[in-house]
């Protein structure tokens, strides 16, 4: 925590814009400064709840007000890189909400500006900042699931139906800065399938799969166009594995004591009747841990105002963006090379 108050403008006050806004302000060593949207009767609205706030349609005039520290960006995609680098510019730290950028040169770009003007770019990777897969993370690192085997995720909802993005660019964002984080790196081979049905070129399912450099692989099924709201990640070890359901109201997350156990100098193959083989499965106790959860949103935004008085990168920082963005890049021309 920092005693410093900083003066962060947030930019864009569409779909996510307005709850940034609200844990912004909540921030006891942050003040809102400024609100900043294109559409009047947006600002207006979302303005209302913070009367202290300036209101302005004007992004030039934010980078201009030398009492703003910090901007923050809840814009369309394709504006990312255009706004981002203009605050860099302005001397301004940065907030961007994922993904970083439309490609890796973009994303490649912002890092660079950043370190060049000596300041915070951090990338809204909200997840990372959840109590939850905080917790999965502890699991890994401390050894509890043995080594880890593979991991998959599925991020699926009916709606909301995007034009500017696929749903890979829309929901994976998520599943890769978590398994990335789980990890401790980005994926060495990628491979995706797609498939548009309502807009073509657009694809509303997409089933991704990373190969990483020790072995361990992941799979993500992401959609925009699925009869159930799921939000789950499995890790699977050779020790124990965990389910997290960021959806469970109550069970985030199970740690299962299940496996199968090897003997030394014995596969699989070598016993002679089912019994013997059964012996080999282990299905022990299953825990669900009491997770203390606060609004990772609110985590999210404090540790941008830590960095700031800090000047220490935060774990979402530019660099966490640019390697999300390269893995949605290469997902990308994987789709396109099979079409």
């Amino acid at each position: 925590m920092t005693n410093a108050t900083f003066h962060i403008a947030v930019v864009g006050l569409g779909h996510w814009g307005p709850n940034l806004a609200r844990n912004v302000n909540a921030l006891p060593n942050a003040r809102l400064h400024t609100l900043c949207d294109a559409d009047p009767a947006r600002l207006q609205s979302v303005g209302a709840q913070y009367p202290a706030a300036r209101q302005t349609d004007d992004f030039e005039s934010v980078l201009a007000d030398p009492e703003v520290d910090a901007v923050v960006l809840a814009t369309p995609v394709h504006t990312h890189f255009e706004l981002a680098s203009a605050a860099l510019r302005a001397g301004k730290h940065t907030f961007v909400e994922k993904p970083l950028a439309r490609t890796s040169d973009e994303a490649r770009k912002l890092v660079k500006l950043a370190d060049a003007e000596g300041l915070i770019l951090m990338v809204g990777h909200v997840f990372l900042y959840n109590a939850a897969v905080r917790q999965v993370k502890h699991y890994i690192d401390s050894g509890e699931l043995g080594d880890i085997y593979y991991i998959y995720a599925q991020r699926l909802n009916l709606g909301i139906v995007r034009q500017d993005v696929n749903a890979l660019w829309n929901f994976a964002p998520h599943d890769i800065s978590i398994i990335n984080y789980w990890l401790e790196g980005a994926p060495v081979q990628v491979d995706a399938h797609g498939y548009d049905y309502l807009q073509p070129g657009i694809e509303d399912v997409v089933f991704m799969n990373l190969a990483y450099a020790g072995g361990q692989a992941a799979a993500v099924h992401v959609s925009w166009l699925d009869p159930n709201k799921v939000r789950r990640m499995t890790v699977v070890g050779s020790k124990k594995m965990v389910v997290y359901d960021d959806v469970s109201p109550d069970a985030k997350i199970k740690l299962f004591d299940k496996g199968v156990d090897r003997k030394p100098g014995h596969g699989l193959g070598s016993y002679a009747t089912f019994g013997e083989f059964q012996l080999l499965l282990r299905a022990g106790d299953l825990l669900i841990p009491k997770i203390r959860f606060t609004e990772p949103l609110r985590a999210e935004c404090q540790a941008f105002v830590d960095a700031i008085h800090t000047g220490e990168p935060p774990l979402a920082d530019g660099r966490n963006g640019l390697a999300v963005v390269e893995v949605l890049e290469a997902a990308d021309r994987a789709m396109k090379t099979e079409k």
